[in-house]
């Protein structure tokens, strides 16, 4: 991304309802699977950007040693001070690390950016994972999404659920599941992905008035509890999804 987007993103997304979202139905996601094995092996945030998820992970997960990696320098140093976490520069096109070192790989909307090789960076997770290794993934959705938010983020793809499910499965991965999410919210999305953005070069990444925070949050908060139940939700802005090495 632009340094721009990622000064954006360290600003607002400990407190911005969507990254508060994301990073809780990840999180949950992770839960889902009880993926307590391994714990003698670290966690990878892979594309941490500017450390938010990590240093929840971190907060959620005590005991359990979360790393992360991102590509941008500068990204990489601010999610060092967020988190107080490892954090090294690199690709996931070819991930830093031994094969089988990880217990466990989370991914915030990374594999669908510009300079990623999806197919090759999934083939990386699955490398790097331990057997019974989880993957917990969260992409954008709708290629008939793609608009100016994507545009300023690098995002070049957007995916279904069974896109991605092909794609996991074709690299390896089994016991693969998905939903979608931010499924209320989506008619407001869509309208502003659609009709409010012509001719705006930035992303959505922003702080919103008090109240509508507040009110997304609680939509949010709402949505990542149906997921913990095991709703699966029929369409949204995101897709979510978790799967294990084979």
């Amino acid at each position: 991304m632009e340094r721009t987007e990622y000064q954006k993103l360290h600003d607002v997304e400990d407190e911005m309802w969507w990254f508060r979202g994301v990073h809780a139905n990840l999180l949950a996601a992770f839960q889902w699977c009880a993926a307590g094995a391994n714990v003698d092996r670290p966690l990878l945030d892979a594309g941490c950007g500017t450390g938010g998820l990590l240093a929840r992970i971190g907060r959620e997960l005590p005991g359990r040693t979360a790393i992360g990696l991102d590509v941008e320098p500068a990204a990489c140093s601010a999610a060092r001070a967020k988190s107080r976490c490892a954090v090294c520069v690199g690709s996931a096109n070819s991930l830093p690390f031994a094969d089988r070192s990880l217990a466990a790989i989370f991914s915030a909307d990374m594999l669908c950016h510009d300079n990623v090789d999806e197919r090759r960076t999934l083939g990386e997770f699955h490398r790097c994972l331990v057997e019974g290794g989880l993957l917990v993934l969260n992409l954008p959705a709708y290629d008939w999404l793609l608009s100016a938010h994507d545009r300023a983020v690098h995002n070049v793809r957007r995916y279904t659920r069974r896109r991605l499910s092909r794609m996991l499965e074709a690299a390896g991965f089994a016991a693969i599941r998905t939903t979608y999410w931010n499924t209320l919210l989506f008619p407001l999305m869509v309208l502003r992905r659609t009709l409010w953005q012509s001719g705006t070069r930035t992303s959505d990444v922003m702080l919103y008035p008090a109240p509508v925070e507040a009110c997304f949050r609680a939509v949010m908060r709402f949505e990542t509890m149906l997921l913990k139940r095991g709703v699966v939700l029929p369409f949204g802005g995101s897709v979510l999804a978790t799967a294990v090495k084979a």
